[in-house]
């Protein structure tokens, strides 16, 4: 057998962090009070670890960066099982805040969990590939535009960026890239607008897309697109 590691997290509020764990299908292997907060959950044979010393008084508020990253074999049917069962466990999904789980959409390679003591469990595909921030250097204009978005979405997490990035490069390569390829920047930032709470700018760019001239296999593509974002309005309906 090789080596083993075994993260040790901040054990916060231990009994609300354990009991998460449990819900999505960890096995509580070890609980303690005294001398010192000390829990352990396993899952398909790995551990995580929680600890906290009765003199540290932060709140699950004040921790920064602490977590592990997981890898799986596959993430997608994960966060829909994970999902399914903080819902039951908590009546809705949680998606801000403390605790709560990251959306997912076909292709991500990550999600994240933040648990009730603020640390965060990222699980990540094995065959995941390397992210090249900037966009792929195979890619051209719009569609590295495009790439570059997707990384900093699933990598980073920072929609923000994204949307930024996908305005400024329409506006740099309105006059060179395809019609295609626009309609994909728009559909990305339609999804965008569902995923910051701007329903009437998710609106406005569905309109911007049905204006655009496209085959009828090219409607069909971005149609398949648009469909991820009907998709999260789902989910974040069962949110509420």
């Amino acid at each position: 057998m090789g080596d083993t590691a075994v993260p040790v997290m901040w054990g916060g509020n231990l009994t609300e962090t354990l009991a998460f764990y449990q819900a999505l299908g960890y096995k509580v292997t070890c609980e303690q009070t005294s001398p010192y907060a000390f829990g352990a959950v396993e899952r398909n044979g790995y551990g995580l670890n929680f600890y906290r010393d009765p003199k540290d008084t932060r709140s699950a508020e004040d921790i920064e960066a602490a977590g592990c990253l997981v890898m799986v074999d596959e993430v997608a049917p994960l966060h829909k099982q994970f999902s399914a069962a903080l819902r039951e466990h908590f009546g809705r999904i949680p998606i801000k805040g403390i605790p709560h789980i990251s959306r997912f959409r076909p292709g991500q390679t990550r999600f994240s969990v933040t648990d009730p003591s603020g640390n965060s469990v990222t699980y990540i595909q094995r065959d995941e590939p390397d992210f090249e921030y900037g966009g792929s250097r195979e890619l051209q204009g719009l569609q590295r535009v495009l790439d570059n978005a997707r990384i900093l979405r699933f990598s980073k997490e920072d929609d923000e960026a994204a949307r930024k990035t996908l305005e400024a490069g329409l506006r740099r390569f309105a006059a060179t890239a395809s019609v295609l390829d626009k309609a994909h920047a728009l559909a990305e930032l339609t999804e965008l607008a569902v995923a910051m709470g701007n329903p009437e700018r998710a609106a406005e760019l569905r309109s911007e897309i049905a204006g655009l001239e496209l085959s009828d296999g090219e409607r069909a593509e971005i149609a398949e697109h648009l469909q991820i974002a009907a998709d999260l309005e789902q989910w974040l309906a069962d949110a509420e």
